[in-house]
């Protein structure tokens, strides 16, 4: 929110520097995010008098001698037409520098030597708003009062400072002008000069005007003020420039005076041409379905029965909080009209706003909060403005609707110590006073209770010590704060938890295996889990449904990371990244019982695509962060997961127990993605999912190390013979289980022919067996081999080949 320094003053004597003012801002809790210094691009500009000026022959120029004051006289050539002798204009004197980072050199034109530039309003960075003159075809013409030599940015209003300031969410209170000098009277422990707002309405009363409120939840306070003989002119200078100095252009008084309202007190206002209301009426109320709005933007809406609509006897004349209608806009012909200030939800405001894409200066501050108190006070001040602008007449129809809020600020007890506790600090009660009551509080002081009464703009104001707390210590200065222990506190070692450890050596492991850590959104949609083709009746469409999610992309909490994984792969594959591996550590959400919050369940994602990658280079990478935790993962054959092709799937097993899968994406899922048809990495997507706390669950909380043998290993192959539906993860099963010494199998073959017979396939292993303290003897491998066939002969049915 955009600041005048200037117009700070008129609240507040203030008698520090900006510079001084935005520290002691950011001390007490308001983010200045930049201090615009208005004139700091002009340099060396001043106030010349144009003591000759001739024309030369044959141009468009003309050769001034300009007075300039301290500076001397000095020669200037100059094209522009209004300049005439006894002219006071803005002189650039050799060296200056003007916006925009121009900088101006004396040097001749059309050889008349020329020691600077007569500068417009337009050179200046200013409009007719900040300096009247200031958008003629020419020379700013400035009045004969002023003196040559003069700093030009005093004489225009640019030594001026601008704070544009970022207002919490918590303090809607503080977006406008009125607001941020109520702070700044605070911590100076200034006096708030409030505006006028004082008003003397006439005895007229439209007859018949009716306003009623249908909707008080969406809507508690509106206030509508009739104003009749309506001449809207040219608002004062004060206004224009004011408004322009926070970015908005003078239209009429009327309209101007709205806006005015809106940025001094912080109230959004809106005025009805009465000429155009239907039926003589103003009715709040819910949209009906269907209902449409054209608004001042010329932007047409259909509505539901979600939108607040003002009405009149008939149709929708304003979307309530946010814009007002086409119909009913105030013209130079307007001479009736109805001025409305009222205070609808902050959640109304923001779901109308965001699901039809129209937002305002007014929707912003609705969507903050609106006081019911700052509704009054804008009202007045704008009635004020009427009569001083002398655009009208107020009469005495005036409509308070109110849906039976209290008018008095919340009332609550709260115990000094307490405060001082939750500080951890001990404040002085005159100093506990003395702030609260420059906030604008009401206490009053019974030992160490405090009675306290918050200003009825201080809406935020709700848990009583906690809230004054805040209150107190931003004003009274942080840099009292000391370090000290919390109650219970206790000195620890520091450092990473045992579960943050682990975390970070999955990641390194999944890294160690060429996987890049990817961070992804919690949040996706039903159209994600269609496209895994997953059922209706799975078991992860139960799932958590945002009530207000921000795109029509981002409706549920995901219950997979495969989805978001897939996302970002195809992401890779349209731009041209043909290969890649990632991986995700991070939460899913399983929803329990209406009212309890979801279970956040830790899972590990990873995907991999290109022409290199397979079954077995993804099967390697996942056993490799096994090894890392000193943990061996066994595959099942995986047909029933209906996002991986059902003969190129696996499920990951650890001690007999599954712990996640991984495979080929569905070919059925990859037709649908759209992908570019000459890729190679196309058809070669992989993806996986691991449980992170049950893999845990199989990790001993500290390793046991034993010794590498000094001894070599001994390498075994054997072929074997099985049915056709044995798979080889059977096989490598059961050949680890038979021998304790076995410490790795690998197919290297796999062969069917006449000479294995029908049915049949034979499959080669190169099993290594490790040695011990001693080497491993022939007669000793010969007993493993021999235990190892049986083995498969009773569980498989295998036979040497």
């Amino acid at each position: 929110m955009k600041v005048p320094f200037s117009w700070l003053k008129e609240y507040v004597d203030i008698d520090i520097t900006a510079q001084e003012l935005e520290t002691r801002l950011f001390g007490c809790g308001f983010e200045v995010e930049e201090l615009i210094d208005l004139g700091a691009e002009i340099s060396r500009v001043v106030v010349g008098k144009v003591l000759s000026c001739e024309k030369v022959e044959g141009t468009h120029l003309f050769t001034c001698q300009v007075n300039c004051g301290e500076y001397g006289t000095k020669q200037i050539v100059t094209g522009a037409p209004n300049v005439y002798a006894g002219m006071h204009t803005p002189a650039a004197l050799d060296g200056s520098t003007l916006p925009g980072g121009i900088t101006i050199k004396a040097k001749p034109l059309h050889g008349i030597p020329s020691d600077g530039m007569l500068c417009s309003g337009d050179e200046l960075g200013i409009n007719e708003d900040m300096y009247p003159g200031a958008e003629v075809n020419g020379l700013l013409d400035l009045p004969k009062d002023t003196e040559p030599g003069a700093d030009i940015r005093e004489i225009v209003g640019l030594n001026d400072y601008i704070f544009d300031i970022s207002v919490t969410a918590n303090r809607p209170d503080c977006q406008s002008v009125l607001g941020i000098a109520r702070e700044v009277a605070a911590v100076l422990g200034k006096e708030l000069k409030m505006p006028a707002t004082d008003f003397h309405p006439c005895e007229y009363t439209y007859p018949g005007l009716e306003v009623t409120v249908e909707a008080p939840d969406l809507c508690p306070r509106y206030l509508a003020h009739g104003v009749r003989n309506i001449t809207p002119g040219e608002s004062p200078r004060w206004m224009r420039r004011n408004l322009a100095l926070c970015g908005l252009r003078s239209i009429n008084s009327v309209v101007d005076i709205t806006n005015y309202v809106m940025l001094e007190i912080g109230q959004p206002m809106h005025a009805f041409d009465m000429e155009t209301l239907q039926n003589n009426r103003i009715v709040v109320r819910r949209a009906e379905d269907g209902e449409s709005i054209q608004t001042l933007d010329e932007k047409e809406f259909k509505l539901t029965h979600d939108n607040l609509v003002i009405c009149d006897g008939n149709r929708p004349v304003a979307l309530a909080g946010i814009m007002g209608g086409l119909n009913s806009e105030i013209t130079a012909d307007t001479k009736q009209l109805l001025f409305e200030a009222a205070k609808f939800a902050r959640d109304s405001v923001r779901k109308t706003s965001r699901s039809l894409g129209q937002s305002s200066d007014s929707s912003a501050r609705f969507e903050k909060g609106i006081s019911e108190y700052t509704t009054e006070l804008g009202m007045a001040r704008a009635l004020h403005l009427i009569e001083e602008l002398g655009c009208g007449e107020v009469t005495s129809s005036a409509f308070d609707v109110s849906a039976g809020a209290s008018r008095e600020g919340r009332k609550f007890d709260a115990r000094l110590s307490r405060i001082n506790g939750i500080l951890g600090i001990e404040v002085p009660a005159e100093d506990v006073l003395r702030i609260l009551k420059n906030l604008c509080f009401e206490v009053e002081m019974d030992g160490d209770v405090l009675h306290v009464t918050a200003p009825r703009y201080r809406e935020d104001i709700e848990v009583g010590e906690p809230d004054l707390a805040e209150e107190i210590i931003r004003e009274y200065g942080y840099e009292h704060v000391v370090p000290t222990f919390l109650k219970n506190a206790a000195v620890t070692g520091g450092g990473r938890t045992p579960d943050q450890l682990r975390r970070e050596k999955v990641k390194r492991a999944m890294c160690a295996q060429g996987y890049s850590e990817v961070s992804t959104l919690a949040f996706y949609s039903d159209g994600d889990l269609d496209a895994l083709h997953i059922a209706p009746d799975a078991p992860e469409r139960n799932v958590i449904r945002l009530m207000n999610p921000i795109t029509s992309k981002l409706t549920i909490m995901r219950p997979l990371l495969a989805p978001s994984l897939l996302n970002i792969t195809v992401e890779n594959l349209k731009r041209g990244n043909e290969d890649g591996r990632i991986f995700e550590l991070s939460n899913i959400y399983i929803p329990k019982r209406m009212g309890e919050l979801p279970e956040e369940r830790l899972h590990l994602g990873l995907a991999a695509f290109g022409d290199a990658e397979d079954f077995f280079t993804v099967k390697g990478g996942i056993e490799g962060l096994g090894e890392a935790f000193g943990v061996r993962f066994d595959v099942e054959r995986a047909s029933d997961v209906p996002w991986l092709h059902p003969g190129i799937a696996a499920y990951i097993l650890c001690e007999g127990e599954r712990i996640g899968v991984f495979g080929k994406l569905a070919n059925e899922v990859t037709g649908e993605l759209k992908l570019h048809k000459d890729s190679k990495a196309n058809h070669k997507i992989f993806l996986g999912e691991i449980d992170y706390g049950t893999l845990m669950s199989h990790v001993a909380a500290s390793f046991r190390y034993r010794p590498i043998s000094v001894f070599p290993p001994v390498l075994r192959d054997l072929a074997l013979t099985v049915n056709e539906e044995v798979t080889c993860g059977d096989m490598m099963k059961e050949i680890a289980r038979a021998c304790p010494r076995v410490s790795d199998v690998e197919l290297f073959d796999i062969y069917r022919g006449e000479q294995i017979g029908e049915g049949r396939k034979s499959m080669a292993f190169k099993i290594r067996f490790e040695s011990g303290e001693t080497a491993l003897q022939p007669e000793e491998v010969d007993k493993f081999i021999k235990k190892i066939l049986g083995n498969l002969k009773f569980k498989l049915g295998a036979e040497i080949r």
